[in-house]
């Protein structure tokens, strides 16, 4: 099963993946991670990656092609996984196919998570961490608030805000989404392979129907 989660910023594709791997052991495939981990190697690929990043730029379609077919190769295919933040433009929905196609592959779903571009904002402004423990929490959502404002539930350390977490931040984000991801979004509709979901509800209620959909809910 091969699953593809696609969203406006701030949505969940991450945690929701998260919680696929941990509780059923999909694999999940970060196209940011790929990068990272690739970055990591110190092989000559490893440092082109590390140099464009260096530079604020952005991988182009053919490379980042090759480190996610590099990546699925490494994997058991067998078991299902989820690619999260890739393909994010129709260029490289084209190149998604044909490595699918090498790799005798199909996409089974394609999962939009759909939420506002207000409560994206909103989740976008309020994420706070505990750096000691990792616990994420949200100031502008009810059921992810912290009992103490500031202090960790779990390890009673001080909360900590991303520095990049900001409305201009998320303005561009978003800007994007729209000029590269709707396409994607409609592309995968027409296809048939689209399953809408609305992201806002809370995450027990999306990713029991996640779960559901997939056919791994066991109650």
């Amino acid at each position: 099963m091969n699953i593809i989660f696609i969203a406006p910023p701030a949505a969940g594709k991450g945690t929701y993946s998260h919680l696929l791997k941990e509780r059923y052991e999909f694999n999940h495939i970060s196209a940011g991670e790929v990068l990272r981990e690739v970055e990591k190697e110190g092989t000559p690929l490893g440092k082109e990656v590390s140099e464009i990043m260096a530079r604020g730029a952005l991988v182009d379609d053919s490379l980042m092609a090759r480190l996610i077919l590099d990546k699925l190769n490494k994997i058991d295919l067998n078991i299902p996984f989820i690619m999260d933040g890739y393909p994010r433009k129709l260029n490289q929905v084209k190149d998604y196919e044909r490595i699918l196609q090498k790799l005798n592959l199909e996409v089974t779903y394609v999962i939009f998570l759909d939420i506002s571009k207000e409560t994206g904002l909103k989740r976008k402004l309020g994420r706070a961490t505990c750096p000691n423990c990792g616990k994420s929490y949200n100031i502008n959502v009810d059921y992810l608030k912290p009992k103490q404002e500031g202090v960790c539930d779990e390890c009673g350390s001080p909360l900590s805000i991303r520095k990049d977490d900001t409305k201009e931040a998320y303005e561009k984000l978003y800007d994007i989404y729209l000029s590269d991801t709707l396409p994607v979004i409609k592309y995968y509709e027409e296809k048939g392979k689209l399953i809408k979901l609305d992201g806002s509800e809370h995450p027990d209620i999306v990713f029991k129907e996640i779960t559901s959909l997939l056919g791994v809910d066991n109650g």
